[in-house]
């Protein structure tokens, strides 16, 4: 079970650190979901320091399980925020929130199997 944390985690550190390079670097692709979604672009960099802080708590997590919990419980909160602001502005594109939201779960989940909530 171990094995699977630390697989699970690592591709969900993997996901959320591209994801927070893609909105910290100024790519485009954030700024056009902001826009879409209604939110000032200068939270693009704020939502990426988000996306950091949560990929560097995770990878802390697997020396100090409490920081994981926390960073998966933040990055749980950050997609489903991320989703309800799609859905709020009509978008049904939300299979990417989906896919980052059921990784941050499952490394929450199994760490708290793992390694309990401290």
């Amino acid at each position: 079970m171990f094995t699977t944390y630390v697989t699970v985690t690592v591709i969900g550190a993997v996901f959320n650190g591209a994801a927070a390079v893609t909105y910290l670097i100024g790519h485009e692709y954030p700024k056009t979901q902001a826009d879409m979604k209604g939110i000032d672009r200068k939270w693009v960099p704020v939502l990426g320091m988000l996306l950091a802080a949560g990929t560097v708590g995770l990878l802390a997590g697997l020396a100090v399980p409490v920081l994981g919990n926390l960073a998966a419980t933040g990055l749980v909160l950050y997609f489903i925020g991320a989703i309800i602001a799609h859905l709020r502005v009509g978008s049904r594109n939300i299979v990417g929130g989906i896919v980052f939201l059921s990784t941050a779960a499952a490394i929450l989940v199994l760490g708290l199997v793992n390694n309990g909530p401290w």
